[in-house]
């Protein structure tokens, strides 16, 4: 018989899976001929699993990706495209986060950068770390309203400490006010030790500085972000080939 009272204790107690499985197994005979070890081994992985879902789902919301549906194991590597399948993985390992490395991808609107990005970032949150998905137009304009309603710390924070910081649509427009060079500036020297970040841009990185008016922000921008080992240039027209499926 199954006890309401360990069942209303154990979802007092959030364990609402153990209490889930419990009364599953107390209607089930072949589970009920089960060792006690067995079972509560069973009802402990049950809600390790419950509780490892909730929190994947939870750093999903937070990061903000554009496509939540988005993962490695779907990402398409026709020829046309260039992508070299094992430096995907290897960047899926999320070992660049550990080096507090930046992840440049170049191509034309269109291409799939994007959807890469995201396949990535979920990749990330997946392995644990936390991250966060935003296009550089939007978080200027979040830092300059945060900064002028008191909320900067708080603004500014949110972008600093995720180990992983995606930006989309990167350099689309010049950069001439002074006050969002001094945000990226300050933001990107801070990351130097907090984490990582992918840029996706349609531009290619050198032609970045000529499009931020502070050179002495551009300098240090382009050094920290610009160079390094993990640029890729993503080919094709996957939007196109995509919309045609859909007909």
């Amino acid at each position: 018989m199954i006890s309401e009272t360990t069942i209303l204790q154990l979802k007092r107690l959030h364990l609402s899976a153990v209490a889930d499985e419990y009364a599953r197994q107390m209607e089930d005979p072949n589970a009920c001929a089960l060792s006690f070890d067995d079972r509560f081994g069973m009802m402990i992985d049950i809600e390790c699993a419950r509780r490892s879902n909730n929190r994947l789902a939870k750093m999903v919301r937070y990061a903000g990706f554009t496509d939540k549906d988005a993962c490695v194991e779907n990402i398409s590597y026709a020829a046309d495209r260039g992508l070299d399948p094992a430096l995907i993985q290897a960047l899926a390992s999320c070992a660049y986060i550990e080096r507090k490395l930046t992840v440049r991808l170049l191509g034309a609107t269109g291409a799939g950068k994007s959807y890469l990005a995201n396949a990535l970032g979920m990749s990330a949150c997946r392995k644990g770390y936390s991250v966060r998905y935003t296009n550089l137009h939007d978080m200027l304009i979040d830092l300059t309203v945060a900064k002028q309603d008191g909320t900067f710390n708080k603004v500014y924070s949110g972008y600093k400490n995720v180990k992983l910081l995606i930006v989309d649509d990167w350099l689309m427009f010049d950069i001439v006010d002074d006050a969002e060079a001094s945000f990226l500036y300050n933001l990107i020297e801070a990351r130097r030790f907090e984490g990582s970040m992918i840029i996706c841009s349609q531009l290619d990185s050198k032609g970045w500085h000529e499009r931020i008016a502070n050179k002495v922000a551009a300098d240090s921008i382009c050094d920290r972000l610009a160079h390094g080992p993990h640029e890729i240039l993503v080919k094709g027209e996957m939007r196109k080939k995509i919309a045609q499926q859909t007909l």
